[in-house]
């Protein structure tokens, strides 16, 4: 639902649960997903949100944008900023639709994001739980809660139809 300012806040579903919610949140991210594909990005797509209010969303820009921190994590967590005038973002959520790597587990940190919930893992990149447990370090001074596996087989799906259509002879 978008309200008056044009933000979009979540509608509570009654007995709706945590489960209710994220899958929500990560339908957009998959969503953004889908703009990324669309522009011949990685599929990948990230949404912020604190107290069920959108603060930013991005996709991935890489190639887009000629800047390799444009991963969809950063550009989220970009306009988040710039819509609470703040880069910490203490009580916020992240939702990404693949495992995050090394430079978007950091920012999440430094953002003070509360909790991460990706889709997809990533086996060759991801560094939360597929080759690493970065955001359960001990040295770090904020500890980002996190959670995988929300809508995984939606962003998979997409990930291998973009890699397949890559590698896919061209006619």
């Amino acid at each position: 639902m978008h309200t008056a300012d044009g933000t979009v806040r979540a509608v509570p579903v009654v007995g709706s649960s945590a489960a209710d919610e994220h899958a929500y949140w990560m339908r957009r991210a998959l969503a953004l997903a889908d703009r990324a594909a669309d522009e011949g990005e990685v599929p990948v797509g990230a949404v912020v949100v604190r107290d069920g209010q959108l603060l930013g969303e991005g996709w991935n820009q890489v190639i887009g944008a000629r800047d390799a921190s444009a991963h969809a994590e950063v550009v989220a967590l970009r306009a988040a900023g710039r819509a609470a005038g703040n880069y910490r973002l203490s009580g916020a959520v992240l939702y990404a639709t693949l495992e995050p790597c090394t430079m978007c587990a950091g920012a999440l940190v430094h953002a003070r994001i509360a909790e991460l919930v990706f889709a997809a893992s990533e086996p060759r990149a991801g560094v939360v739980c597929s080759n690493g447990s970065l955001l359960d370090a001990a040295w770090y001074n904020h500890r980002v809660n996190w959670r995988g596996g929300v809508l995984a087989a939606d962003s998979s799906q997409r990930l291998q139809a973009f890699f397949q259509a890559r590698r896919a002879p061209r006619q």
